[in-house]
């Protein structure tokens, strides 16, 4: 849509609040105005609107009067305007867009019938197919007249039949019954649609100064609770950091000076090391080879010791074995025959002479 911009006029608020929640709604920016005057105003000191929303009936200058301004001045003729009105008969439209109305919108406003109208308005604007031919308002000033009134009736249309005299006959004219009576319900339908505008305006004011008190005291309210409770997680905070900080400067003073301790005690053991005199050093080093070598002396002459305690057993236990062995053997053969006791004893001595060889060479 190519419409973005639109100014309402009405003079009441009611209406404008209403209209203007719907246009708002379609994505649209809505300057407002309370009267045709400040309607004209406007329009001369501010950026031109893409579309303008006319009320029809206004105290000062009325809907159509302030649309024969507008149209009348070449630097706002082009903007399309759209008739806000709760009267809408076709004849009304037809007579209403001879002099620059765009199209009528009933009071109070649908919001399809809005849409509608706003989307064939945008096709017009993009397809170049709006009515902007001049319009001949010295034609049209007697129409104009009526149709500002509220009326629907043409001045050719108004019947000279059943016509009563007003004043004298010399060039005074006449009117209908029917003409004066619905002059009559016009008037009075227009006093009291004024005077229901301005009920409801008063009404709108009262609501809209209420709602707004409102408002004030709960966003003054919020704002109250809101910065207590920031006070209160700011102080919580603080403590929360006092505590941390004391817990993190007594765990740093005990790790400072635990290592400050050890330091001073490799500080201490380096000190003594340092105080030895040279003669001290050499001293200690004379004493350690010496502890040294004894030690080695010691180990070696243990080893051997072990060594030929060792070859005695073994020795001492061959002759034992040999010997049982002898006697066991001289007591078996002399149950046998002389050659069986040779051949036993030769055998004996066989395995002791091996037995003796193979512990010696087993110990050396």
């Amino acid at each position: 849509m190519t419409i973005k911009n639109a100014l309402l006029i009405d003079d009441s608020k009611v209406a404008r609040f209403a209209l203007s929640k719907l246009l708002e709604n379609a994505d649209m920016n809505v300057s407002m105005a309370g009267s045709a005057e400040e309607a004209l105003d406007y329009l001369s000191h501010n950026d031109l609107p893409d579309v303008i929303f006319m009320d029809h009936l206004m105290p000062g200058m009325n809907g159509v009067q302030a649309t024969k301004a507008i149209k009348s001045n070449p630097a706002t003729a082009h903007i399309p305007i759209i008739m806000c009105t709760s009267k809408k008969s076709a004849e009304f439209e037809s007579r209403a867009k001879q002099f620059g109305i765009y199209d009528i919108l009933t009071k109070p406003p649908q919001p399809q019938a809005l849409s509608t109208m706003l989307d064939s308005l945008s096709n017009d604007m993009i397809n170049g197919t709006l009515n902007t031919a001049p319009i001949d308002y010295a034609y049209l000033n007697t129409e104009l007249d009526l149709v500002a009134n509220g009326e629907e009736l043409s001045v050719a249309a108004s019947s000279q039949d059943n016509v009563v005299p007003i004043g004298s006959s010399k060039g005074i004219p006449t009117l209908s019954p029917e003409l004066i009576e619905q002059i009559a319900r016009t008037s009075v339908k227009t006093t009291i649609n004024n005077r229901m505008h301005e009920l409801l305006s008063d009404l709108f004011d009262e609501q809209h100064a209420h709602i707004k008190f409102l408002l004030e005291s709960n966003q003054q309210r919020q704002e109250t609770q809101l910065a207590e409770a920031v006070q209160e997680l700011e102080e919580k905070f603080a403590q929360r950091q006092a505590a941390l900080k004391d817990e993190i400067v007594a765990e740093l003073s005990h790790s400072l000076s635990s290592q400050l301790e050890e330091v001073a005690n490799v500080l201490q053991t380096s000190k003594n090391m340092v105080g030895l005199a040279p003669e001290q050093l050499d001293e200690l080093k004379d004493h350690m080879t010496s502890v040294q070598s004894i030690d080695t002396e010691f180990w070696q002459t243990l080893q051997s010791e072990a060594i030929q305690q060792a070859h005695d057993i073994s020795r001492e236990t061959a002759e034992d074995i040999a010997q049982r062995t002898i006697e066991l053997y001289v007591q078996k053969q002399r149950r046998a025959n002389n050659r069986a006791y040779l051949v036993a004893l030769a055998t004996s001595i066989g395995v002791f002479t091996a037995g003796v060889a193979y512990i010696a060479g087993f110990i050396g």
